[in-house]
């Protein structure tokens, strides 16, 4: 089975390869992708349409039998600015299935600088001095100091969607 991830970013990635790695016969294709939405989405609603359609325009563009979109976001609450992941897996002709992961409450003064514009990932490396930190540990990693990392995020979403995908082969 093909399997394509729409990214190419590694934390999502292996994340993928890591939660589907027992299935048999499977290949994995990581592509570059739009996901149509903001560079730095703003709701769940919106972060969960980046990863739909990173799913389909990667099931598209491999011509697969599945597609994987991993969308990373934020989203405001009256008790602050929390980080948000969701990921969806398309299948032809099918409504996509759809997982959410871990929420944690962004500190202040990087809350305040995404309210401002800049993404998230631009804010972690600028103010912690750091280079592509979306691509390991992510904010997740830094603000939980490593008890979990992006990567291990994306695979329990990813076991989601796998489960969900399971099920309904059972039907």
């Amino acid at each position: 089975m093909k399997i394509a991830i729409g990214t190419k970013n590694p934390a999502k990635v292996e994340a993928v390869q890591t939660a589907l790695g027992s299935w048999e016969d499977c290949s994995f294709s990581a592509l570059s992708v739009p996901s149509e939405v903001s560079p730095q989405p703003f709701t769940d609603e919106e972060t969960i349409q980046g990863a739909i359609n990173r799913a389909t325009n990667a099931l598209e563009k491999a011509k697969a039998e599945i597609g994987i979109g991993l969308e990373g976001g934020v989203l405001e609450t009256d008790y602050g600015m929390f980080l948000c992941n969701w990921g969806a897996l398309v299948t032809k002709g099918n409504a996509p299935l759809i997982a959410g992961g871990a929420r944690i409450l962004l500190p202040h003064e990087f809350a305040v600088k995404v309210r401002g514009g800049m993404e998230l990932g631009h804010v972690m490396d600028e103010l912690l001095h750091t280079n592509d930190l979306s691509k390991r540990e992510g904010a997740i990693g830094v603000f939980t100091n490593n008890w979990i990392g992006r990567k291990e995020m994306f695979v329990h979403i990813v076991k989601l969607l796998a489960g969900q995908y399971d099920y309904g082969q059972g039907e």
